[in-house]
């Protein structure tokens, strides 16, 4: 099984191109973005423990996606995006939730690129193109950081989805 993380700031089509991936990739299963799930049942604004609780869930999510043992397992953000938002919102990040980014493998990364329109979404950030072009190069770097195998997708529309296809050639 090649297990493809797809990352990047808010509104970059991560969860559209898992979902294109999974569905047009014989053999292919995805993970969803656990914090969606969560946030939207949450009855208060989020706080710090919250992004353990998150970032643990999504790697169990991933986990029981495997057992279906697909050839591709496409993963709609993972341990890096609670990282990120922690160390952007609380200016750190709890050691169990950095041991858990350095702890969970993926074979490739495709991490994606702001190009997209900002789409209005309750649990959005971010709106501002500078900041999620701020953000985009933290992800970078960190991916960078990690030694991670990644490329960078841009594009709109089927290009995206053409250019992952690409880079997935490579795995």
């Amino acid at each position: 099984m090649k297990k493809i993380l797809i990352t990047g700031p808010e509104s970059t089509g991560k969860s559209e191109l898992s979902v294109q991936l999974a569905t047009r990739i014989p053999s292919a299963d995805w993970t969803p973005e656990y914090a969606r799930y969560y946030l939207e049942a949450l009855d208060r604004p989020y706080q710090e423990a919250d992004l353990w609780h998150i970032a643990q869930a999504q790697v169990g999510w991933e986990k029981e996606r495997s057992l279906r043992r697909p050839d591709w397992l496409f993963c709609d953000t993972g341990p890096e995006v609670t990282y990120i938002w922690s160390m952007v919102k609380y200016g750190r990040a709890a050691p169990p939730l950095s041991e858990l980014l350095l702890d969970v493998p993926y074979d490739f990364t495709l991490l994606c690129y702001p190009d997209l329109p900002w789409t209005p979404d309750p649990l959005r950030e971010a709106p501002d193109l500078a900041v999620r072009l701020a953000l985009f190069d933290r992800y970078h770097q960190l991916l960078e950081d990690l030694g991670r195998t990644f490329q960078v997708v841009e594009g709109l529309d089927d290009d995206r989805f053409q250019r992952a296809l690409a880079c997935l050639e490579e795995v």
